[in-house]
């Protein structure tokens, strides 16, 4: 399995997770009514050499034509070693926007270094509530978890990291990943997103929950966390960043979720999975329908999205077809 909540898990997340302008505009296809978006990145797709590396990876970001950027936790700390406005800076001084930061819904527990494998993962970078390990792909070198600096969360530090995103400029703060298991779990991560929720809206920024495939799986034989979260938050301040990976894995359909909760997925991970269910591929290499989905960005309420590929094995290589691959669906 391929998923970043199995990582977060095995690494020990315990928690409550120089081209032009890539905008696209096609005024006689998809997007006739719709504002142009340019193409944007979550940055676990590079974890490693981000965390190697980041001004370096960046300017590497922004020469394959990327525009936007989604952040994720480092073994850096902060922002990739940085604060919110010197991340913001350095982001756009390469042309770029920083729009979204991930953050876990509770604390990290590090244990010792582990090797995870570095294919195709899955959910978006923040160690709180286990993610499932990339697979498939070369393996990445060891990464000592037990030396991650102190992370923030949202369970404890909701508003400071509020504050930040305010710092940073951005327009959205994410929850990555929160424990899902229990009712009682579920309602503590509830009782977060309305909290953060209200925070952000009093900063006049928005906030959003990253799904992964368990958030369809029935709790305790009923609903699922999906149904809750969505049924028992705020609409106005609770919005979703649909992974459409993993919501394709868990056999839903993204356009018919946008239609039962119309304008509440702003953000959207475009994520692609082989036909297997479990390799996290390159966007434009899997089964995900992209075009069909792209044209109910309007129903959706679509304003940034991010091409992520957990780890990806091949780095730059894997972050340069995925973007060439979206351009030719969006064209």
């Amino acid at each position: 399995m391929t998923s970043r909540r199995r990582f977060l898990r095995d690494t020990g997340a315990l928690a409550l997770g120089g081209l032009a302008l890539p905008t696209f505009t096609n005024a006689h296809g998809l997007f006739a009514s719709a504002p142009s978006y340019p193409i944007g990145i979550q940055l676990f797709t590079l974890f490693g050499p981000m965390n190697e590396d980041p001004k370096g990876t960046l300017e590497k970001v922004a020469a394959v034509g990327y525009k936007e950027v989604e952040s994720a936790f480092s073994l850096r700390g902060g922002y990739y070693g940085y604060t919110a406005k010197e991340f913001k800076s350095l982001v756009s001084g390469l042309g770029m926007t920083w729009r979204a930061h991930h953050a876990g819904g509770a604390p990290f527990r590090p244990r010792p270094a582990a090797t995870p494998p570095a294919g195709g993962g899955s959910g978006a970078g923040t160690p709180p509530a286990g993610g499932q390990a990339p697979a498939g792909g070369a393996q990445r070198p060891a990464m000592d978890f037990s030396k991650m600096p102190p992370m923030l969360n949202l369970r404890d530090n909701y508003q400071q990291l509020v504050d930040q995103a305010v710092e940073g400029g951005l327009s959205y703060l994410v929850c990555a990943s929160t424990p899902v298991s229990t009712i009682d779990e579920i309602n503590k991560s509830i009782e977060v997103f309305q909290k953060t929720g209200e925070a952000a809206k009093k900063a006049g920024i928005g906030f959003a929950y990253h799904n992964h495939a368990t958030e369809f799986d029935p709790v305790d034989g009923g609903k699922t966390p999906y149904e809750l979260i969505l049924s028992q938050t705020d609409k106005d301040l609770v919005k979703m960043e649909l992974d459409l990976a993993w919501a394709t894995k868990a056999g839903k359909d993204p356009v018919a979720l946008f239609k039962e909760q119309p304008g509440r997925f702003p953000l959207w991970h475009i994520k692609d999975i082989k036909d297997d269910k479990k390799t996290i591929t390159e966007v434009g290499n899997g089964m995900v329908d992209f075009k069909r989905i792209f044209a109910a960005a309007k129903t959706a309420g679509l304003k940034y999205f991010f091409v992520e590929q957990d780890m990806a094995p091949l780095g730059v290589e894997s972050i340069t077809t995925s973007y060439t691959n979206l351009k030719k669906v969006l064209a």
